[in-house]
């Protein structure tokens, strides 16, 4: 297979664009991940702040940076509402990540490049996530082309070296701003190596203190500019964002103690498929080749092995340690074991399987697509927004989800505002509330309105509707419930 893509590239190409955006519009937004980062971006759009990232026009969401959401506003804004201009941008990324894989991997060793960018691209972890609507593609393909500046640098031609490295921090501060601290990780990575190899070009403390004034310049502007507006807000990202998710469960994302081997062992057996095997042998061979790399001249001799499992190993033990562990977290580290997986095999003399193999698996990959925007499912917001459709008296401009999960994609499908409302006033956090507001407040602000439809749980039904009625409001159910879920409007009790 390796041969006939070095003589045909173009093949190779044609590999990441079917597998980036084969039937990339065919399924709709799925809640809560795609829906909320979606509608993030919309109400962007919408309300041309594009500083502030918010849930709807009072409420702020602020777990990310904005480098996603205006990625996706932008696609949204230049090719229309739809799921396809939603995902461009992590299609984009998943290309970019097996382009850059592809790159660092001739870089490192010659000869591994094509493998390299193969497995990237057919791996069930980013194959699959190339088509969900999160951060963690934009932030791979930063991190990936950080690490790839760092390569160049240190491996490449020395007469460019200075630049590789203000790239390196550039793309560093590009990760910072799609999901803060933890687009720092391979940094580690990159002084451990520099500590055990060191060498290589030398641009001496201007440039390194270039580079840093670089990432500042570009990665705090916004976090000063937000948190100047927001009082509280830097105290909100140093405490809940960055500490809290390391040393605790506040977030409930699997913080026991065993929770890494639930969450990450799976993702690598199964995310790396159908290469997991040959991952397998790399790591099986990892501990002699680290007692080999003791020596001072081994190192240096096999120097791009060991940066390489230096971007596996560091992070990835990072994530197990802290408490917050979602699979997709594990996504940047994957160009790193696509390349070492490429360099295992080239050791092995193990070749790329049979063409008809590969195609068989990409056709499996498209398939499982297929089979995901058929299926049926709670969370499909083009469900909900079908189903709002044939139930509603008129054009709905806002949807109201009473002490139930707002489902965010309802904004690209119904280009509705969505909101989250509570029975009571409970206590709840400045940043980052559960509820946008009590029902009371919305009923009061929205009795003149109209397009306003209301969505509670059906068992949850009879509380809502004398509640409502307290205030002094009729509720109207909409034909029948819809995936357990009551469907009605509010209007005035005129008798009251």
């Amino acid at each position: 297979m390796e041969r006939l893509v070095d003589r045909r590239p173009w093949l190779l190409a044609v590999l990441g664009l079917v597998l980036a955006f084969g039937f990339l519009g065919s399924r709709g937004i799925w809640d809560p991940d795609e829906g909320r980062y979606t509608n993030v971006a919309l109400v962007m759009l919408d309300s041309g702040n594009w500083l502030d990232p918010m849930r709807n026009e009072d409420i702020g969401h602020w777990t990310k940076p904005p480098v996603a959401y205006w990625l996706i506003a932008a696609s949204v804004d230049a090719f229309g509402q739809n799921t396809w201009a939603a995902r461009l941008p992590i299609a984009l990324s998943f290309l970019a990540c097996g382009w850059l894989a592809w790159r660092t991997a001739r870089r490192l060793q010659p000869g591994t490049e094509t493998v390299a960018a193969v497995l990237y691209l057919t791996m069930l972890l980013p194959a699959g996530a190339s088509q969900l609507v999160t951060t963690d593609f934009p932030l791979a393909a930063a991190q990936a082309l950080a690490m790839h500046a760092f390569v160049e640098h240190r491996f490449g031609v020395p007469r460019a070296s200075r630049g590789w490295l203000l790239a390196m921090w550039a793309a560093f501060a590009l990760a910072f701003m799609v999901k803060g601290p933890p687009a720092l990780l391979p940094l580690a990575a990159i002084v451990a190596f520099r500590l055990l190899v060191p060498g290589g070009p030398a641009p001496g403390a201007r440039w390194h203190l270039a580079g840093v004034a670089l990432f500042l310049a570009l990665a705090l502007p916004w976090y000063l500019a937000v948190s100047l507006r927001h009082e509280g807000l830097l105290q909100y990202f140093l405490g809940a964002e960055v500490v809290d998710r390391l040393a605790t469960n506040r977030f409930g994302r699997n913080g026991h103690w065993y929770g890494w081997i639930v969450v990450y062992l799976p993702t690598l057996l199964l995310g790396t498929l159908p290469w997991t095997r040959s991952l397998w042998r790399w790591a099986r061979a990892l501990p002699s080749q680290a007692h080999a790399w003791r020596d001072r001249h081994v190192r240096e001799r096999h120097a791009g092995a060991i940066l390489v499992a230096l971007w596996v190993l560091l992070p990835l033990l990072v994530f197990c340690i802290a408490r917050s562990r979602l699979p997709l977290y594990l996504l940047p580290i994957f160009v790193p074991i696509a390349i070492a997986v490429a360099m295992r095999r080239a050791a092995d003399g193990v070749a790329l399987p049979r063409p008809r193999w590969l195609a068989a698996w990409v056709v499996a990959l498209l398939g499982l697509r297929l089979a995901a925007a058929a299926f049926p499912t709670h969370k499909d917001a083009s469900a909900w927004a079908d189903a709002i459709r044939a139930r509603a008296t008129g054009p709905v401009r806002e949807v109201v989800f009473v002490e139930d999960m707002a489902r965010y994609g309802l904004h690209l499908h119904l280009d509705a505002e969505i909101e989250k409302l509570s029975l009571d006033a409970p206590p709840q956090p400045r940043f980052n509330p559960e509820y946008d507001e009590p029902l009371s407040r919305e009923l009061e602000e929205s009795a003149t309105e109209t397009g306003v439809l209301y969505v509670a749980k059906a068992q949850a039904w009879p509380a809502v509707r004398d509640r409502i009625a307290a205030l002094g409001y009729r509720a109207t159910p909409l034909g029948t419930p819809f995936d357990g879920r009551v469907m009605f409007e509010v209007e005035r009790d005129a008798q009251r």
